[in-house]
């Protein structure tokens, strides 16, 4: 008899042409296993259960499981069921699973942190919590600016935490920051905006966003500082990174912080201050947030990327009244949802304090790092100099004048290192100011590893100054004896 039957408990289904239907299921769990549709380790059903969906007796499924099995296409685990079996072409699962655990390149990238700290347990009892306590109501779509205990939450801790003028009302959750990036600017594309004010030097990736809402990046420059401000000129919007600019590490002065207030207040302008790393700082306590000065016209963003794991995928806005609705009309019409379950974790996990003790945690962790680095390079690397206020997950290491930090970058990557150097930030066609650095990310190694990761750096720089000196050297002893 023709027909399509599903199995129970797997997204496939079997061909059954004519014939006998036992033969027609042999025949399809064959071509099912031969065509890859049915994965090496999948799990049958049992006989019983296949019997009666099918309506086959249940002696005849267990005759095809047992000539599939005899010709090594199925195998019967006493107690656990039949599965389907390895083929002998296919890569057996040591290996697979070896080349998937294979180590990649030690990342000393910045603005990375080391996935290997995420609190798994706390967050499982955080999860588990969520889950077992969620109302039904709650269980459906999210609303447009996340759930309510949330947003609450998120407004009492940015208060407390990064003095942000915060209410429940005013807080909004998306997936990422990219998405809220996203949808600010679209926001301001809608309302006849053009141009937005972006840091010469940051993430490509930013400046990709906004121009996929239509609108200009123009950069504005960077210095001891931060970004000059003054020379913000005919644009709608200005993004900054005003607690440690990424990836220069400076902070923006307070001048620069009552200037670009001052600007926004004058013009309409809209400031996106892009908190990402704002509760790591080691040397005294935070520069509070910018927002502070001017709720009316500061969007205030952060994440829990840095603090948790980018897996987690939240990030949070505090929102100027005027942008509400433009931002929630943006999110309608992007068709972005809200992923309740991890918000209702997320608010667990900051209501029973463990944010908090995660974020003391990882920044006594992080301070050790960067001490150690500072250590490292005042021995080790003369000529070289870390800069910076010590605080996030990432600084600036000078090299010595005239150094390439593409060198010192393909140097690394031969040692099996992601080392990035200054100049990759920089907004194309911006002129170039800085001297040569890299970006060291001393949060993205695993802890165990991170000494390995600073020995690579270490040698990479200095096979690349190194010779550079060594040229020189050379250079000048024959124009010594030249003379």
């Amino acid at each position: 008899m023709d027909g399509t039957w599903a199995i129970p408990g797997l997204d496939l289904h079997l061909e059954l042409g004519g014939g006998g239907r036992a033969a027609a299921l042999e025949h399809g769990l064959r071509s099912a296993i031969t065509e890859g549709r049915l994965a090496s380790g999948t799990r049958l059903p049992a006989s019983r259960t296949l019997a009666a969906d099918l309506g086959i007796a249940r002696n005849s499924i267990a005759d095809v499981y047992a000539q599939l099995t005899a010709e090594g296409w199925l195998e019967a685990r006493i107690g656990a069921g039949t599965w389907v079996s390895r083929r002998p072409a296919e890569p057996s699962s040591t290996t697979t699973d070896a080349a998937a655990a294979a180590p990649a390149l030690l990342d000393l990238r910045g603005g990375i942190p080391d996935a290997s700290s995420f609190p798994r347990r706390a967050w499982a009892a955080a999860a588990r919590y969520a889950a077992l306590n969620a109302p039904a109501a709650e269980l459906g779509y999210a609303p447009d600016g996340g759930t309510h205990a949330l947003r609450a939450s998120l407004a009492e801790y940015l208060g407390r935490v990064r003095g942000v003028a915060a209410t429940a009302d005013r807080t909004i959750v998306t997936r990422g920051f990219g998405e809220l990036l996203s949808l600010a600017c679209r926001a301001l594309a809608a309302e006849g905006g053009r141009r937005v004010a972006v840091e010469e030097v940051g993430h490509e990736a930013h400046r990709e966003i906004v121009r996929a809402a239509g609108l200009i990046p123009v950069p504005v420059r960077v210095d001891a500082a931060g970004a000059v401000v003054h020379e913000l000129g005919d644009v709608d919007a200005v993004l900054l990174t005003a607690a440690h600019q990424f990836p220069v590490g400076v902070p923006l002065s307070p001048a620069r912080r009552l200037a670009v207030v001052g600007w926004a207040e004058r013009t309409g302008g809209l400031v996106i201050e892009d908190d990402y790393d704002g509760e790591f700082r080691y040397d005294r306590r935070a520069v509070g947030a910018l927002q502070a000065l001017a709720p009316r016209h500061v969007l205030y963003a952060g994440t829990a990327s840095k603090s948790l794991a980018p897996a987690v995928g939240l990030a949070w806005a505090v929102v100027p009244e005027r942008l509400l609705a433009p931002l929630s009309a943006q999110r309608r019409r992007t068709g972005a949802t809200s992923d309740v379950l991890n918000q209702r974790t997320l608010e667990r996990f900051i209501a029973a304090h463990d944010y908090d003790r995660n974020v003391r945690r990882l920044r006594a962790e992080y301070r050790g790092r960067r001490l150690a680095l500072e250590g490292r390079v005042a021995d080790e690397l003369p000529g070289c100099r870390i800069t910076g206020l010590a605080a996030g997950l990432h600084c600036l290491l000078e090299l010595p004048p005239g150094t390439s930090e593409t060198r010192v970058t393909d140097a690394a990557e031969r040692l099996g290192l992601s080392f990035d150097g200054l100049r990759s930030f920089r907004l194309a066609g911006s002129e170039w100011r800085h001297p040569p650095a890299m970006v060291v990310g001393y949060g993205a190694p695993p802890s165990h590893r991170y000494d390995e990761a600073i020995d690579l750096a270490i040698r990479a720089i200095r096979s690349v100054a190194g010779a550079r000196a060594g040229a020189g050297a050379d250079a000048g002893a024959g124009a010594d004896r030249t003379a």
